[in-house]
């Protein structure tokens, strides 16, 4: 039986390098103030979604005073997830060119720009703003794992959970308190976006004791020349065939996460719910994602084959999409708690196939990069057809029946890279 150790489920985008005698030298600096590095990590974290599910309950609201079509109100969600997609493929290089602390504290302060720049009263702005945030937060993904694991080498797994933890508490706040604060500042949607640029600022702030202890001095790391690394070449996780199964899984179920994402309130308000308790259920089916996704690793990693999880959250998440054509808002509820305990669990599930079909640290990083970059510029995709065919159509009925269909891929592909082989 098969059993990973639990840190190596922190992936480390700097697996290949090692660090210089001043990088070195500033890391041991910066641990001798654990607690500012702590807070200074969940604050960072809790920004890590917080803009994108602060639009979320809003965007209706959004779309009509600009006069955006349905199409055009999905690339609001579309855009910044096409952005992580793309921003993964430079934050590794953004690390260890500049150091990690000095790009996570430009990301935080990019998020703050980006947020407040789409509240600008402009179209582009709006999109334009939806680009930063994107970016910002792709840097956040990237780094930040990395970062956690080469700080807290021994309590690396703990070190996860408060950041995975923190960043599901600030979508579930933001998604919750959005329609309140529109409310609260006069029926401002500009006013309730816009205060989660503080958010931004106030991580920032928490974060510059970071990068002035530092100094500049890490950011400067020599690429390593392990028997590990020179015994898979570079390229040879985009020419292997599991690599793939397990990122188009990793794809999928960032597809169907952020079609919620976008549409979910959307949904529930179309059929006469409340957009105030629309977003409450929103933010409920962000918070219950925490259980799916501290259990399921944990069982993944106990098992050679992962096949019978790989079944369990995807037929949950089908039979929550199927509750939401069926019964959108008599079993709002229902449905929230089944898709959150099944996305949770499969981002989860999706994290530890990284680990689990890699051999070592190197290629648990390139596999991390590759599906990544992969997998949420397919997810993009997902948010945007919602739309376009939502609007095509005039109901949700097929667009959801769709997503129906791409857990039934996500299926087929996770059943394959659930078998207990190495890329």
């Amino acid at each position: 039986m098969s059993r990973p150790d639990s840190e190596l489920l922190v992936i480390d985008a700097e697996a290949d390098v090692r660090p210089s005698v001043e990088g070195a030298r500033a890391r041991r600096a910066l641990l001798a103030h654990p607690v500012l590095l702590l807070v200074g990590i969940v604050l960072a974290s809790v920004n890590m979604r917080a803009a994108l599910a602060s639009m979320s309950p809003l965007v209706t609201q959004v779309g009509a005073d600009f006069g955006l079509s349905e199409t055009s109100r999905s690339l609001l969600t579309s855009v910044p997830v096409l952005f992580l997609g793309l921003g993964a493929l430079v934050a590794p290089w953004l690390g260890r060119r500049f150091g990690s602390e000095v790009v996570l504290f430009g990301a935080l302060l990019l998020l703050a720009g980006g947020i407040l720049v789409r509240v600008l009263p402009s179209v582009g702005a709006l999109y334009g703003g939806s680009l930063l945030i994107g970016t910002a937060i792709a840097l956040l993904n990237v780094l930040m794992p990395g970062l956690i694991k080469r700080d807290f080498p021994d309590r690396a797994a703990s070190m996860t959970s408060v950041y995975t933890g923190a960043m599901i508490a600030g979508a579930t706040v933001a998604a919750a308190a959005s329609v309140p604060l529109e409310k609260a500042f006069g029926d401002s949607w500009e006013a309730s976006l816009a205060f989660w640029s503080l958010l931004a600022v106030v991580a920032a702030v928490a974060w510059a004791p970071q990068v002035i202890i530092a100094r500049g001095r890490t950011g400067h790391e020599v690429r390593a020349a392990s028997s590990a690394s020179a015994a898979v070449p570079a390229r040879s996780v985009w020419r292997s065939a599991l690599a793939w199964q397990v990122t188009l899984f990793m794809g999928l179920q960032s597809l169907w996460s952020y079609v919620l994402i976008a549409w979910m309130p959307t949904i529930f308000s179309d059929h006469g719910m409340s957009r105030s308790t629309a977003g409450v259920v929103f933010a409920f089916n962000n918070l219950i994602q925490v259980a799916g996704a501290f259990v399921v690793p944990v069982l993944a990693g106990r098992m050679r084959s992962q096949r019978p999880l790989i079944v369990l959250v995807t037929g949950m998440v089908a039979a929550g999409y199927v509750g939401l054509i069926v019964a959108p808002v008599a079993g709002a509820w229902v449905w929230a708690a089944v898709l959150g305990v099944g996305q949770g669990g499969a981002v989860g599930l999706a994290l530890t196939l990284i680990v689990l079909r890699s051999g070592d640290a190197v290629t648990a990083a390139r596999l991390s990069g590759m599906a990544q970059t992969v997998g949420y510029l397919l997810a993009a995709v997902g948010p945007f057809a919602a739309g376009a065919v939502y609007e095509a159509t005039g109901s949700w009925t097929v667009p959801l029946s769709l997503v129906v269909g791409v857990c039934a891929v996500a299926l087929g592909v996770g059943l394959m890279a659930a078998r207990d082989q190495k890329v």
